[in-house]
């Protein structure tokens, strides 16, 4: 799955006016235009169509953009290197256009290059960048060239280059199989890590992406367990000898992981660091603490307890600590999670008989709720901090969970792709 950026150039021309606020309330899509990508050999063909087609797919659904049929097209693109005529592409409403080509080299390698102009002012809007890869990597060139088109025009970090760890469930609501998978953010390219012999919950990604923490119940009781993506080599870490250990997730420079534990009937958080083994009691309430998560700096952890009489959440120190009260709304909150930018926390929150995903602010302030149904739960963010996804699962007996996800203003509600059930999905990092 290797690919290489050859040129990542990604200053922007001073003059190019081209900008979305995603924040903005009354945002309109974008209008835009991709034109099939120019294959500039017959072997190419196929890709330059299939490539094409995700960027198209990774912009329009993320809400913010609108793609423009193609068979609206004035202009017809047979060269890359052709100059653009702009009046055609302003003469169907265009404010943003893609153009690339596809090379398939004797090697066996993939070139794949590409443009963004801004139709308005006639410039382009940021240099060409040219990627190379394996014809295996085609959708990661595609994600990437759609990276840097949503990049430049929102001015926000990149996403589509990601993948996404979940479980895959399978069988009747009351006896579901269940093991973790691993996806692209868009739902292909599906691994299964493990095998449904036993229950896995919580997965979460390291920071690097190479190993995920998960609630495993291999030895009938849930406990922290380490797999290795690329070997699928499994270890018990933490809470060997306690009874049940549970919500693990990792720090962001990957050295720590962070859980809870029962202990004689008590249930704290603990740290464990990876390459000594050493666990660090953190908390010490009679209460019930879980669902912890780091900020990115690592300073501080917020997490779950009901030590006010219903689940809330609090922030506390890294090194454990007393923590602060930060929710205090209607209702019960749950399964924090701190956003990459530091700007927010998402959570779980339960109350008058519906679950909703919302955020707030790391001091609890603006809190927003994003969505409502019979059960929503378990956010995690994207890369980029601007997009949320979450299990949500239906009502009956013939209900089952799938994945969703919502931007931080509570727009565009989309149904991800999976190839069955599916709950607990963790965003990982983008792909090196």
């Amino acid at each position: 799955m290797g690919c290489a950026a050859l040129s990542a150039t990604l200053a922007t021309p001073a003059q190019a006016q081209l900008r979305i606020t995603i924040t903005d309330p009354t945002l309109s899509p974008m209008p835009f235009a991709v034109p099939t990508f120019v294959a500039r050999n017959a072997a190419a063909a196929d890709l330059s169509e299939d490539i094409t087609r995700v960027i198209s797919a990774d912009l329009s659904n993320t809400g913010l953009f609108r793609e423009i049929s193609k068979d609206s097209h004035v202009a017809r693109i047979t060269s890359f290197d052709a100059p653009i005529q702009f009046s055609d592409w302003k003469a169907i409403n265009t404010q943003a256009l893609i153009t690339g080509s596809v090379l398939v080299e004797s090697d066996g390698r993939v070139v794949v290059q590409f443009r963004l102009f801004d139709v308005v002012s006639e410039q382009p809007l940021g240099e060409g960048l040219q990627f190379v890869g394996t014809q295996e990597a085609w959708r990661r060139m595609a994600h990437k060239v759609a990276d840097a088109a949503y990049s430049r025009i929102t001015g926000e970090g990149p996403y589509f280059d990601s993948r996404v760890v979940f479980v895959s469930e399978q069988g009747p609501k009351d006896a579901r199989l269940k093991r973790l998978a691993v996806m692209d953010y868009d739902g292909a390219n599906v691994q299964y890590l493990t095998s449904s012999d036993s229950i896995v919950l919580a997965p979460r990604f390291s920071p690097r992406g190479d190993k995920i923490i998960y609630t495993g119940y291999e030895s009938g009781f849930p406990k922290v367990t380490l797999i290795d993506v690329a070997t699928l080599q499994k270890q018990t870490v933490g809470g060997v000898d306690q009874n049940m250990s549970f919500a693990p997730r990792f720090s962001p420079d990957g050295g720590r992981v962070v859980y809870s534990a029962e202990v004689a009937g008590n249930t704290d958080l603990y740290v464990l660091d990876i390459n000594s083994g050493a666990t660090t009691r953190l908390t010490t309430a009679p209460s019930i603490e879980t669902a912890p998560s780091f900020s990115p700096d690592g300073t501080r952890i917020v997490f779950e307890s009901d030590r006010s009489g219903a689940p809330q959440l609090y922030i506390m120190p890294a090194g454990g600590g007393e923590g602060s009260r930060i929710s205090f709304g209607d209702g019960r909150y749950g399964t924090p999670v701190w956003s990459p930018r530091n700007d927010y926390i998402a959570f779980t929150k339960q109350n008058a008989g519906r679950f909703h995903i919302g955020v707030m602010r790391t001091d609890g302030s603006e809190e927003r709720l994003l969505t409502g149904a019979f059960l929503d739960e378990g956010p995690t963010w994207a890369p980029n901090g601007r997009v949320v996804m979450f299990t949500r699962e239906t009502a009956g007996a013939n209900g089952a969970p799938a994945l969703y996800t919502v931007d931080i203003t509570g727009r565009n509600l989309q149904r991800a792709a999976t190839p069955a059930a599916a709950s607990d999905p963790s965003w990982g990092p983008l792909l090196p």
